[in-house]
């Protein structure tokens, strides 16, 4: 279960990259470099703010995962040396 949710965090990383480099920035960001063009968008005229709401979306799922992650490591790690610990003390 562990590395399923360390793939959806590697995962979720990677896909917020690529949005936020698709993004418009000062010199039209990535999107421009593809040969597209803001009136021949997917999404219409509103690109920006689709891909601002999904970059949104996916920061939280982002923050949420490596918030879980991050306690759940600490938690094996704590359980690791409570056994190191129970098995050094059984030693003496």
């Amino acid at each position: 279960m562990f590395y399923f949710f360390l793939f959806i965090f590697l995962f979720l990383c990677v896909i917020l990259s690529i949005t936020v480099l698709m993004q418009d920035s000062k010199s039209s960001g990535l999107g421009e470099s593809f040969g597209g063009d803001s009136s021949n968008s997917l999404f219409g005229t509103s690109t920006a703010e689709v891909l601002k709401k999904f970059t949104y979306y996916l920061m939280f799922f982002f923050v949420l995962f490596a918030i879980i992650i991050s306690l759940w490591t600490s938690n094996l790690a704590q359980a690791n040396q409570n056994q190191i610990y129970k098995e050094h003390v059984g030693e003496l």
